[in-house]
């Protein structure tokens, strides 16, 4: 096998990564993204679809579309996002109704490990820098941090997850953050009350939902694209800063104990508490970030 093909089925099991991620409400696929070492050649390449890429279609032909789009990239890596998301989506619902203190600490280990990560290239501990230099840094990671943990405390909305109108608004939101580190998609599907309808709309293939919220997720995606590029591309270390706070934000989604949606110290639940076993995952999924960066310097986002 070449190495482009191999990279090829790499990038399609990133994509189904992202895929399982973005089906688990409490972890981004943006997140996944960034740990994987793909997030911003995604941003890139979706920022660059508006109409004048058509123009090159019309007078340079396909070969050089398909080139300006970087087509290859993302027809692979949304292949193994799409295709996760159908076979996973079910199995998700299944894991978390069944054993949903495992998959929390697993998931948990993976992201709390990822903040270090996504950290580390940036100078929020660089105590030479200018103290007004410091403290803008800070307040962009608490406020980030306070916004998303706002987002992800919402209650859940009801009586409007049949209306198409709401499911292509539903796409267009879940959309924009899925590309945002730190606040899942899946979870605003929660919020809006339209997780499970659209779990059952891919599992009984129902078109017209699954068109129209795809409509939505691809205005959205192609729209707030755009803005995350400017901002990597002006301000590459507080976009990296502002990102973490996000996920720090909304981490406290991923604690496995809880009793009426509330947390709770493992001591306090009130049944078997799966302590040992949350413990063994959690340091799996941590270290296997660190193992990811070890191979593919993550560090660059």
């Amino acid at each position: 096998m070449n190495s482009k093909s191999s990279e090829n089925i790499k990038l399609y099991f990133k994509g189904m990564a992202m895929g399982i991620a973005d089906a688990f409400p409490g972890i981004s696929g943006g997140t996944m993204a960034l740990i994987l070492g793909v997030y911003k050649e995604l941003v890139n390449s979706i920022s660059i679809i508006n109409f004048s890429l058509f123009k090159t279609l019309k007078k340079e032909g396909l070969r050089e579309f398909w080139k300006k789009l970087n087509g290859t990239f993302l027809v692979i890596l949304f292949s193994g996002i799409i295709s996760s998301l159908v076979v996973f989506m079910n199995l998700a619902s299944f894991l978390i109704d069944n054993f949903p203190i495992l998959i929390w600490s697993f998931f948990l280990g993976l992201v709390s490990a990822s903040i270090y990560i996504i950290l580390k290239p940036t100078d929020l501990f660089d105590f030479n820098n200018k103290t007004k230099h410091i403290l803008k840094n800070w307040f962009l990671l608490i406020s980030s941090f306070y916004v998303s943990y706002l987002l992800t405390s919402l209650p859940e909305i009801n009586n409007l997850n049949e209306n198409i109108l709401f499911i292509f608004f539903a796409g267009f939101i879940a959309s924009c953050a899925m590309i945002l580190p730190g606040i899942s998609g899946s979870y605003i599907l929660v919020i809006l009350g339209l997780y499970k309808t659209m779990s059952k709309a891919l599992i009984n293939v129902e078109l017209d939902k699954i068109v129209i919220f795809g409509f939505g997720v691809i205005l959205g995606l192609t729209s707030f694209s755009k803005v995350v590029k400017w901002g990597f591309d002006k301000f590459p270390n507080k976009i990296l800063i502002m990102m973490t706070g996000l996920i720090i934000g909304s981490i406290h989604k991923l604690w496995p104990w809880k009793l009426n949606e509330i947390n709770v110290l493992p001591k306090n639940y009130s049944e078997y508490n799966y302590l040992l076993e949350s413990i063994v995952l959690f340091i799996i999924g941590f270290f296997l970030i660190f193992l990811l960066e070890k191979k593919q310097q993550l560090s660059k986002y």
